[in-house]
């Protein structure tokens, strides 16, 4: 069989159309899928074939359609030169965070701030002027967070948990600084009030 012609070994005709050769080859193949020899015996002539043909293409003699595999053809596998992906945070954290513009930061941090100096520096009324600075702070919380999906229920509940953490840190905090907060004449509920604005701010910023 090694005297053969690739056609030969193919087992085709020299003028036999180029789906006849592509039908042959894979019907041997096929045929002869466990016979590993036989096997490269055939995608040789196969090869061979095409080679033929395409120096006769180049010749001008036939014209090949371009559909045909070339055994010289390679397949250009284009690398991916795109950076790699970091790894995304997960979707309930991308629902909640939120990309402010500056307006959206210093506009509520306008109104917190004023209300903490009210907090700190209005003497006149105690506790209850805390409470009224409290409500107006939850008041502020929940508008810009509702003005961002229109989720009234969301902004609630985002604000009512900043308002409990906030609390319950600033108090635990100002139980240690207890001589600190004396020597400026803060009291603990107004070191909790201030931290709590502090939170509410950064959850109507940074939140949606």
């Amino acid at each position: 069989m090694s005297d053969q012609n690739p056609y030969e070994k193919l087992g085709v005709s020299e003028d036999a159309s180029f789906e006849e050769i592509q039908d042959t080859r894979n019907r041997l193949v096929e045929q002869y899928s466990g016979d590993t020899s036989r096997l490269e015996i055939i995608e040789a002539a196969y090869d061979a074939v095409l080679m033929n043909r395409l120096r006769m293409r180049q010749e001008g003699k036939i014209k090949v359609p371009e559909r045909i595999r070339f055994p010289e053809s390679k397949v250009q596998v284009t690398p991916d030169l795109s950076p790699v992906s970091k790894k995304q945070s997960p979707a309930w954290l991308q629902r909640m965070v939120d990309k402010p513009s500056t307006l959206d930061i210093v506009v509520p941090g306008v109104w917190y701030l004023g209300l903490s100096a009210n907090s700190l520096f209005y003497r006149t009324g105690g506790d209850q002027v805390l409470q009224l600075m409290l409500i107006l702070g939850v008041g502020v919380s929940i508008y810009f967070l509702n003005r961002k999906e229109n989720k009234f229920g969301r902004a609630v509940l985002f604000t009512l948990v900043g308002l409990i953490v906030g609390l319950i840190i600033g108090g635990l905090i100002a139980t240690s600084l207890t001589e600190p907060l004396g020597s400026a004449n803060f009291t603990t509920n107004q070191f909790a009030t201030v931290l709590t604005f502090a939170l509410l701010w950064l959850i109507c910023s940074f939140l949606k």
